[in-house]
């Protein structure tokens, strides 16, 4: 990491693209695209990015809403809140109904898959039976 000297008394530790991607398990593409999506925030020195302790929280909240199926624009969105000035509430107001409605989503395609898998496996329980039945009538004939 890079130290960085933000005033006479702090410094912030700034992490390379290369250093996040092993951090975080992205890759730079990645990085590059949540930085056009306006998600982080780098200082840039040239082409060299320059990543901050607020841009790695950023990202964590990023990745683990990509995970639980959140769209960027409501990962956006639920960023953008940080700054509301109610100590995060807003934000955490927002996420939770969020994340609400991505469980209901979530349970609603277990279900489905539930039902899809129960009727493979009746199709399949079938197959097997007709070519079994169809072995026993080969074997009759010969």
């Amino acid at each position: 990491m890079t130290q960085v000297k933000k005033d006479a008394t702090m410094t912030e530790e700034l992490m390379t693209i290369r250093e996040m991607c092993d951090a975080f398990g992205v890759t730079p593409r990645t990085l590059r695209f949540y930085e056009s999506k306006e998600l982080l925030f780098p200082i840039r020195e040239g082409q060299k990015r320059l990543f901050t302790r607020r841009d790695r929280a950023r990202l964590k909240l990023i990745l683990r809403g990509k995970r639980f199926g959140f769209s960027l624009e409501e990962i956006r969105q639920l960023l953008d809140l940080y700054h509301v000035g109610d100590q995060q509430r807003t934000q955490l107001q927002r996420a939770y109904d969020v994340a609400l409605e991505r469980l209901a989503d979530m349970e609603r395609q277990r279900a489905e898959l539930d039902e899809a898998i129960a009727d493979l496996k009746e199709q399949l329980k079938w197959g097997e039976q007709m070519l079994a039945s169809m072995e026993e009538t080969k074997k009759a004939a010969e």
